[in-house]
């Protein structure tokens, strides 16, 4: 599959459309720092659409200064026809933290993980750019748990000072079948992907300072 974009370039960032949601939405990530460095960190704000605190901290890294040689891969909305709704799926009702082609099985009810494994556009758009991309480092952001979850796969000295420079807890969370960070460990086993449970409401902006920091602490590390 051919990755297709749009660069659109701004002040701090440049913005490439990776793919469009069921609706036709467009699905967009933000280039912070030196295009094709050594090292990238992908951020995902919100992947179900009723979990969108995270977008703020994404906002917020794209007037962040990278480390050296790293550069920041942000998407504020990976579920763009969820959030424009409020709703965990996409527009077809599909969880896509359930749709990845990686222990993937069928499931209905508010986890739906669609008819077969990387069956909606979204997801489909999402691996290609992770593939094509290859980052060191993934994090994706949901609620509610308030916590960071430890990730097996994943570098567990990277996850825990994410917790530490973050004020948060980490812990074990049972393995979802067909989750983002759980496929992208499987196919890109020298990275770490995980996920960052934030709490449920409207980050404040000492959590989101503080989540922007955790996310340049990381960088730091590779």
């Amino acid at each position: 599959m051919v990755l297709t974009c749009v660069l659109v370039c701004c002040a701090t960032a440049s913005a490439q459309t990776i793919g469009h949601s069921v609706g036709g939405r467009p699905i967009v990530v933000r280039h912070v720092g030196p295009r094709h460095a050594q090292k990238e960190v992908l951020v995902v704000g919100s992947i179900h659409g009723n979990e969108g605190a995270g977008i703020a901290v994404t906002r917020a890294l794209r007037k962040a200064t990278p480390p050296p040689g790293v550069e920041l891969l942000l998407i504020d909305r990976a579920n763009p026809d969820g959030s424009a709704a409020g709703t965990r799926g996409n527009a077809r009702g599909v969880d896509l933290n359930r749709n990845f082609p990686w222990r993937w099985r069928h499931l209905g009810g508010v986890y739906d993980s669609g008819p077969r494994p990387a069956s909606e556009p979204e997801t489909r758009a999402l691996r290609t750019f992770i593939l094509h991309e290859r980052p060191a480092v993934s994090i994706w952001f949901h609620q509610h748990l308030n916590f960071v979850i430890l990730q097996p796969g994943a570098d567990a000295a990277l996850m825990r000072r994410y917790a530490r420079v973050a004020h948060t807890r980490a812990g074990r969370y049972p393995q979802v079948p067909g989750g983002a960070p759980r496929w992208e460990n499987h196919v890109l086993p020298s990275g770490s992907a995980f996920a960052v449970e934030l709490a449920a409401g409207a980050l404040p902006a000492w959590r989101v300072r503080a989540h922007v920091r955790a996310v340049l602490a990381v960088a730091q590390r590779l």
